[in-house]
């Protein structure tokens, strides 16, 4: 696809910086370099040069890079300007390229939707480097890397695959029911692909959540009494002073939240609001806000207080708890046989067990992941597209035999919403909004 205007944007992150660079994409990158950096470098070979504006003004020097389409990543011409990455610099270069005609600042996602248009990646590479560009840890890096080698979408493309060939051998049957060379009946290989199919979608499908964890965060909760050691826990895990720590009850009232990165994986650790009965309006908000992220977290830390223990009714908290016993340092020998209750045991005082319960987390957090290597679904969207396939296809499964145009038709709508997954067939709107969450020079 050919396209009128051309794009320019910083690629290279935040500023100031080291070094910057500056994007360019479109038919009017060579009049850019050549006005820019006084020559069109030899492709793909780094050229020392000096950047000015076009009234000749000097605005920096760095290296120039140009890469001629269709072979560069946008599918079209091509340029890097790597320039010294204070502010004032890359703002001079970007207006000095912009003044020229032709020339404006790019879109978020603009560059890699115009990779996607000139069919230089599909919708789940570009949604891979996406993820890739956000990545936090190690197991959200082999995610992306993975999905952007095209193994999601070889997965999808083999279902589709399977679906077209379906179609033709029904088609066959209807058109050439007379032939001898065509079978009479199709249903032994084409429904029965087409019910093993719906329970492969099925069982990809049931691997969203473990992409959410990756990409999102393992959501654990801490839950307990007033004073039960909550905010002091919170902090001793983040190693700084994240939420106010006192010895008056209702302290905490709302969700206080932090970001670990155990063993490669993401853990969210939320704090919230002592559970207790009888609290002041303002209090119960915030109860009721910890029990509703109770009832939906991967993990529940029960905490109680050891030396006065108060405990969360199991019917409050639904899923995945440990129980952890806190204050082990105020312990006295007439405690000290209530203690076995727990799956463990902790001081944030001391710091004892502290080691042992991040232990745990982290095991729970890398059992939910499990094998980053396997293809799982990495969109919600992608989700809701697999839900209208396994529609269309139990739908095409429960008409009978005499209506086989019917049945096909909803073939067709299952392989339509296959192909919209990684863009074979996709309205503009949706387009639209994938790349808008993009980073503008990405």
């Amino acid at each position: 696809m050919i396209f009128q205007d051309s794009i320019v944007a910083l690629s290279s992150g935040r500023l100031p910086s080291g070094i910057a660079i500056i994007r360019i994409s479109g038919p009017q990158t060579r009049f850019v370099l050549e006005t820019i950096a006084g020559k069109v470098p030899a492709s793909r070979h780094a050229s020392y040069s000096q950047f000015h504006s076009h009234d000749g003004a000097l605005l920096d020097s760095g290296i120039a890079l140009f890469f001629p389409g269709p072979a560069s990543f946008t599918g079209e011409d091509s340029a890097e300007l790597h320039v010294h990455g204070g502010r004032a610099v890359v703002q001079a270069v970007t207006e000095a390229i912009v003044s020229l005609d032709g020339l404006r600042l790019a879109e978020p996602g603009e560059f890699t939707r115009r990779a996607f248009l000139n069919g230089k990646v599909d919708l789940l590479e570009a949604e891979s480097l996406a993820d890739l560009v956000t990545a936090e840890t190690e197991a959200q890096r082999r995610f992306a890397v993975l999905n952007g080698e095209g193994r999601q979408g070889e997965l999808y493309l083999d279902w589709r695959r399977r679906l077209i060939h379906a179609r033709a051998m029904i088609e066959a049957e209807m058109d050439f029911a007379d032939e001898a060379d065509i079978p009479g009946s199709v249903s032994a290989t084409v429904w029965a692909d087409v019910r093993k199919m719906i329970d492969e979608i099925r069982s990809h499908v049931r691997g969203f959540h473990r992409a959410e964890i990756i990409r999102d965060g393992f959501d654990v909760v801490i839950l307990g009494a007033p004073n039960a050691g909550k905010s002091s826990l919170l902090n001793t895990l983040a190693r700084r002073e994240v939420a106010i720590v006192t010895d008056e009850p209702g302290t905490t009232r709302d969700l206080v939240e932090v970001v670990l990165d155990l063993d490669g994986v993401k853990v969210r650790l939320t704090d919230t609001a002592g559970i207790r009965e009888a609290p002041g309006k303002v209090e119960a908000i915030g109860i009721g806000r910890a029990l509703d992220r109770a009832r939906v977290a991967d993990l529940v830390l029960n905490l109680e207080d050891t030396t006065s223990p108060q405990s969360i009714s199991d019917s409050e908290v639904k899923g995945d708890t440990l129980r952890i016993g806190t204050k082990i340092d105020l312990l006295n020998d007439g405690h000290r046989g209530s203690v076995n209750s727990y799956d463990a045991l902790i001081s944030t005082a001391t710091g004892d067990g502290i080691d042992g319960l991040l232990e745990l987390v982290t095991s729970r957090a890398v059992e939910a992941v499990g094998n980053i290597g396997d293809i799982l679904p990495s969109r919600q969207r992608h989700i809701s597209l697999l839900a209208k396939t396994v529609e269309f296809l139990e739908s095409s499964l429960g008409l009978p035999d005499d209506q086989l145009e019917l049945r096909s038709e909803n073939l067709r709508l299952a392989s339509d919403r296959l192909g919209r997954i990684s863009g074979a067939v996709d309205p503009e709107d949706l387009l639209d909004v994938i790349f808008s969450q993009f980073c503008i020079g990405k």
